[in-house]
């Protein structure tokens, strides 16, 4: 912008100036050309000084704030969240400072920038959501870094909390980033939140079984897993005479950080121990009538 205005400053000196006499007029052409270049060359050089120490800057005030924040133990979701904004904010700062050392008016460029950000803002108003989403998420903290959660589909652990995304690793170490405006907004189950967890089986035997057998093999198999918490205890019921199969519902409490492992677990152990003592699992059955003649 500065360039061209200059450029054209300078070709209507040079159309409008009148050469000395005995100055060959390109002679006069070049050395204003070559004063032209001059002044812009030391704009440009200082513009990519500003650059080169404002990003030594930046860095290091990002350093000093990540330092501060770790030193006032603050959560590590605001963390991430302070981390990002300020990083922008600098950025930001830094790009006016290079403009302003091209020689643009900065006052200028504000009100164009303002201009331009109503209308970006308009094209971006996703983006603001998920801004004031990643407010109401520090706020309010439905979930924070570490938590494990489900939500637009996707279950996974929080590494992140940015300015417009939350960052999900995934069980099979994918990761994920999901918009905050769509977290803040939308429904979301951490099961990272309470200490404990209900683990519930259903399992199925064959008609005839005695079922006070049944019941006390689960509460053995149960009983013999440290995992499982004596209180709540242990709830055991049949649940429902189904088609081909007595459904045996069971109910555990355990440490949220076990689920897996003792649901996995029973469930092998359950196997492995109806085998042991002659309690079958039922096939799918069709009984299927002949009409007589």
């Amino acid at each position: 912008m500065l360039l061209q205005v200059d450029t054209l400053n300078v070709v209507e000196q040079i159309a409008s100036a009148t050469v000395p006499d005995g100055v060959d007029k390109l002679s006069f052409v070049f050395d204003k050309l070559v004063s032209f270049g001059i002044s812009a060359g030391g704009h440009i050089l200082t513009a990519i000084v500003v650059f080169l120490v404002g990003k030594l800057i930046v860095n290091a005030l990002n350093r000093l704030v990540a330092r501060i924040l770790e030193k006032r133990h603050v959560d590590t979701s605001v963390k991430t969240f302070l981390k990002s904004l300020t990083n922008i904010l600098l950025t930001i700062i830094l790009i006016i400072s290079v403009i302003g050392a091209l020689g643009i008016n900065t006052t200028s460029f504000a009100a164009l920038l303002a201009s331009a950000g109503v209308a970006i803002g308009m094209a971006l108003s996703g983006n603001l959501q998920n801004f004031a989403g990643g407010l109401i998420i520090l706020l309010f903290k439905p979930y924070k870094v570490g938590d494990l959660i489900e939500s637009q589909g996707v279950i996974g652990v929080v590494s992140e909390i940015q300015i417009l995304h939350t960052i999900i690793t995934t069980a099979d170490n994918k990761v994920i980033y999901i918009p905050n405006g769509s977290l803040s907004s939308g429904v979301v189950i951490n099961y990272s939140n309470k200490d404990t967890r209900r683990v519930e089986w259903t399992v199925g035997v064959e008609y005839g079984e005695d079922y006070t057998k049944v019941e006390q093999t689960v509460r053995d198999i149960l009983a013999a897993d440290s995992r499982v918490l004596k209180t709540p205890e242990p709830f055991i019921v049949l649940s429902a005479l189904d088609a081909s199969s007595v459904n045996v519902m069971i109910r555990v409490w355990v440490k949220s950080s076990d689920y897996w492992d003792v649901y996995f677990g029973i469930n092998k152990k359950i196997y492995a121990v109806f085998n042991e003592k002659g309690i079958g699992f039922p096939f799918p059955q069709l009984t299927v009538h002949q009409a007589k003649d």
